[in-house]
């Protein structure tokens, strides 16, 4: 199984001009969301607990993030459980409020997301790698670890790989 290093450096690839980084911190929770409030219908009740098509696609999201960093993997879980705690209550409602919600979030977001990589000049990483769809949301929670001076180890390692984070300019892109 490829490391945490091995993953965010994969995807800090497509990933170094800042502008386009700017862009994740909007467009990535925005998608991310999104996919939460459209699996969170149908819903079954186990208890007091809706049982949704998002909680388990949350639960093996977290495993995933779990395996990789457990620090990193406690942020997701939270991130997951707060989208989950929005989402339901979208979910329950009506037809067009719950699809409005999910489709417009889904769609802004995904704008956002060619903006920033009209500024990076390169695709989208899930282009050429599916699992950069799940470590998205990873890397922005890095690069805000990052932002906030923690997990400097985990941020030398990502830019010995991938170099550092550098404005692309119009000499660079040519």
């Amino acid at each position: 199984m490829k490391t945490l290093i091995d993953h965010l450096a994969q995807y800090a690839d497509y990933h170094r001009d800042p502008r386009n980084i700017h862009t994740h911190f909007v467009g990535v929770p925005m998608i991310m969301f999104a996919v939460v409030v459209l699996l969170s219908r149908p819903a079954w009740m186990v208890g007091d607990l809706p049982v949704t098509p998002a909680l388990f696609c949350a639960l093996a999201s977290c495993i995933f993030y779990f395996r990789l960093d457990t620090r990193f993997g406690l942020a997701m879980a939270a991130l997951l459980a707060a989208m989950l705690a929005g989402a339901q209550w979208l979910a329950v409602q009506t037809m067009a409020v719950w699809l409005g919600a999910g489709i417009g979030l889904f769609a802004v977001g995904w704008v956002i997301q060619f903006v920033g990589h009209y500024y990076e000049g390169r695709k989208p990483a899930f282009v050429d790698d599916l699992v950069g769809l799940i470590v998205g949301p990873l890397f922005v929670v890095a690069e805000w670890a990052f932002a906030l001076g923690l997990r400097r180890e985990v941020q030398a390692a990502i830019e010995a790989r991938s170099g550092p984070v550098r404005l692309r300019t119009k000499q660079a892109a040519a």
